[in-house]
């Protein structure tokens, strides 16, 4: 069996084209932070735990920002709240990280959180229409252009920081967004017949009823979501502490287990669409699934370095397409109009990662990470349990 290459460029059409590059520009704005935290904090002299407040208020504003996402993507489809978040999304960077003082600053990375997570919710329901507009999966090439985004933002931004600058590299990142937003425009699919036509598919029972149905169905799929974050979060947050404190590894090589995590979960997203087409999206969550279960067990047994980073190698090949179905599947809930499903799975999913940080590092002061890398592993039974659930991620709607 042969896949597909994955930039074949008879498969990224001009629509296919934008949502590659909005979930660029979404993975390259949150990369591109990153370095910029530890200079932020020194400028206004703010401790750690100050620092993890500010992360929970970009994740509030994403997440308070979904709804109104949902409600604009039903009343006009998704193309302009995506254009609009992206747009303010990067005049919003500048502002934050040339925050004068606190109460800016904690003001700035809530709207910075809220145009992102906004952007999040909108450029994920406009690639679930252009799943369905093309008749083949996107989603999981989709999420690797983020996170080559992400690793693009990260990787180069201290370097251009220790060159230019806090300001010079704001201005650099806003550049890079504002450039990618003239071709998100022009190429990003109109969806509001997609959106018309979802709303006026025939379904059984009355209004309130079906209504009722689809939100269970999409805060389920968000749980779902959630399910497989908590591992991912873990591994990204906790890792390196883990091979550092429980392994002995030194400051260098304890980077190498989040490094072979991240290169595994985008390497295989590129896979993942294809792998799905062929497989379908139960039984490619099945095998997924298992392959992230078995890396953390791996990794929470290893009793070598070499050993644990191979396992969080293993976890992030598995944990590569999970959410991405689970959003499709989301997007495909019926009885809700276009972008509810999508804005309300995003929404409960990704309080997985901002749950994931404190709670994990609760659990590991008790019991050890190694003991919490071998828990989740369990949460992916729960997945595998569930993941007859992800059959809507396949519904053909022409």
């Amino acid at each position: 069996m042969s896949l597909a290459l994955p930039f074949a460029l008879d498969r990224f059409p001009p629509a296919r084209r934008a949502v590659a590059l909005a979930f660029f520009v979404n993975g390259f704005g949150i990369g591109s932070w990153a370095p910029e935290v530890p200079v932020l904090a020194a400028r206004l002299a703010i401790t750690e735990q100050t620092i993890g407040l500010l992360i929970v208020a970009f994740g509030l504003g994403g997440v308070l920002t979904m709804p109104l996402i949902a409600r604009a993507i039903g009343r006009a489809g998704s193309r302009p709240p995506l254009l609009i978040t992206h747009l303010l999304g990067a005049l919003a960077f500048p502002v934050l990280i040339l925050s004068p003082d606190l109460f800016w600053a904690f003001a700035a990375i809530f709207v910075f959180g809220a145009m992102f997570g906004g952007m999040d919710a909108a450029m994920n329901a406009n690639a679930i229409t252009l799943e369905r507009h093309m008749d083949r999966a996107i989603m999981s090439s989709s999420h690797g252009f983020w996170s080559v985004g992400g690793f693009v933002g990260a990787g180069f931004g201290g370097p251009i920081i220790a060159a230019f600058g806090p300001a010079g590299h704001a201005v650099v990142v806003a550049a890079v967004m504002l450039l990618c937003f003239a071709f998100v425009r022009r190429m990003a699919r109109d969806d509001r017949d997609s959106a018309s036509a979802a709303d006026a598919r025939p379904v059984t029972g009355g209004r309130k009823v079906r209504d009722t149905a689809g939100l269970l169905g999409a805060a389920a799929i968000g749980v779902f979501a959630l399910l497989a974050m908590l591992p991912e979060g873990s591994a990204i947050d906790w890792s390196a502490l883990y091979l550092r404190q429980e392994l002995g590894a030194d400051t260098a090589t304890s980077g190498f287990a989040l490094a072979g995590f991240s290169a595994a979960m985008a390497t295989f997203r590129f896979f993942g669409d294809d792998i799905r087409n062929r497989l379908g999206a139960v039984n490619t969550v099945r095998l997924f699934a298992f392959v992230a279960a078995c890396g953390l067990v791996i990794a929470g047994l290893a009793g070598h370095i070499a050993i644990a980073i191979i396992g969080f190698a293993l976890t992030g090949v598995g944990l590569a397409n999970i959410v991405p179905i689970a959003f499709s599947a989301a997007g495909n809930v019926k009885g809700l109009p276009d972008g509810t499903g999508i804005s309300i799975a995003t929404a409960i999913g990704y309080s997985g990662g901002l749950m994931a940080p404190s709670v994990v590092g609760f659990i590991a002061e008790h019991v050890g990470l190694s003991t919490v890398y071998l828990g989740m592993a369990g949460l992916l039974a729960v997945i595998l349990a569930l993941s007859g659930m992800m059959a809507l991620a396949d519904r053909e709607t022409g």
